[in-house]
């Protein structure tokens, strides 16, 4: 029995050469139904979900993406029939040089083939990919993968993969085919969307790249947030990239900026920039531990430090000393910079008083220092050593300062 198609003009043939070969619903679908879609893997698993219903016996299908992220150079998205939802999986750079990779379809397509097509039940040991076994094994008889072309030449796959005995039918293979012009107008503007997001989180912090993306880009614009607010700087950078080689300085910048920037994240803050060899990082006070986090932030990244001294010591390199300013108050969270170029950043008194109590570590000799706004907020005034009154550079009245009580991991010449 020839299955339905839900073709809307059924005599409507095309002409060779023009698109579609047939009109059909899930082709009005893709291109009218799903702007109110933000995820292309929603959209994958209900365009499966509907090939199955018109009968064209789609039992897996997968889409492979190249993406612009710092970890990951690809993701895959895997539907099967019967998951309500996809699997997403990313791969980190390298994976393009193993031989899993290398001896795939995929790599095939994106070696510039238009079409990898395999009847996977006349298989033989040996015979072409791995993986067209662990298809079959599975229950598969035929596997399709095509190049999904975006602009500036960026190419991605799709693949579709049947169980039915014998294969896809011509018509099949015309109905899917029919569906790549529209599937890759789609998945383009999704993918689009993503990398936005991935390079302003990645450029600006999740927080920030959320305001920009929801219309906050004009100079000026921005909000006044209560936040505990932290700098941080590396000492003696300037000697090290003077004497050291380039590749040795970036390595150090990236192992010391992973040692303080990693429990700033985990713990909920926002590193807003990285400023040479420093970084300024806020805890909105919206959320009520914000304050507890940052010094648990703080402990944790001294515990990396730590280590990554060891290492350095182990090398006959001189430990990496540091110095951390804390304050908390309100600051302005917004825009700004030139008519042109915009940063999004925070600025204030209170951000002022951070990067002073910074500096001061590097004359009372203590890794990190911390205001008695910030101590008092956080209730910790136990846990620390009150260093007493300082008059900062720039600002009016003397701070009252703090330091930790107990030694740090770091150890007191941190600073």
């Amino acid at each position: 029995m020839k299955p339905s198609f839900e073709a809307i003009d059924p005599a409507g043939e095309a002409a060779e050469g023009v698109w579609p070969i047939r009109r059909r619903r899930i082709l009005d679908w893709l291109i009218n139904e799903t702007r109110s879609e933000r995820f292309i893997d929603n959209i994958l698993v209900e365009m499966c979900k509907r090939l199955l219903a018109a009968g064209v016996p789609v039992n897996r299908s997968s889409l492979h993406f190249r993406t612009n992220h710092p970890q990951w150079i690809g993701a895959r998205i895997l539907w099967v029939e019967g998951m309500e939802e996809a699997k997403i999986n990313t791969f980190a750079y390298g994976v393009e040089t193993t031989p899993q990779f290398l001896n795939s379809p995929v790599n095939e397509i994106h070696s510039g083939a238009n079409e990898v097509r395999k009847n996977l039940e006349d298989l033989w040991e040996g015979d072409d990919y791995p993986f067209y076994q662990e298809l079959r094994d599975d229950g598969y008889s035929e596997y399709i993968a095509w190049p999904i072309d975006h602009t500036f030449d960026k190419r991605h796959v799709v693949t579709f993969s049947t169980s039915r005995p014998g294969g896809f039918t011509s018509e099949h293979v015309d109905f899917l085919r029919d569906l790549l012009p529209a599937l890759t107008l789609v998945s383009e503007i999704r993918l689009k969307n993503i990398m936005a997001r991935t390079l302003l989180q990645t450029y600006v912090g999740p927080h920030a790249s959320e305001q920009i993306l929801s219309g906050v880009i004009t100079r000026g614009s921005g909000a006044t947030v209560g936040a505990a607010i932290m700098i941080c700087d590396l000492r003696d950078f300037t000697a090290i990239s003077d004497l050291w080689p380039r590749d040795d300085v970036i390595h150090l910048l990236n192992d010391y900026f992973d040692a303080m920037s990693d429990p700033i994240e985990r713990h909920g803050g926002e590193i807003l920039k990285f400023m040479g060899d420093g970084l300024l990082a806020i805890f909105p006070l919206s959320k009520p531990s914000a304050c507890e986090d940052l010094l648990m932030a703080i402990r944790e990244g001294q515990e990396a430090m730590a280590l990554l001294n060891e290492e350095h010591q182990r090398m006959g390199r001189e430990p990496l000393r540091y110095g951390v300013g804390v304050h908390v108050g309100d600051v302005m969270y917004g825009n700004i910079g030139s008519r042109r170029r915009l940063d999004f950043t925070v600025i204030g008194p209170a951000v002022n008083v951070a990067s002073r109590l910074e500096a001061l570590t590097k004359e009372v000799k203590r890794p990190v220092l911390l205001s008695r706004a910030f101590v008092e907020m956080a209730t910790c005034t136990e846990e620390m050593e009150d260093l007493g009154s300082f008059p900062l550079r720039g600002l009016g009245e003397p701070v009252d300062v703090f330091a930790f009580r107990d030694k740090p991991t770091a150890g007191r010449d941190a600073a």
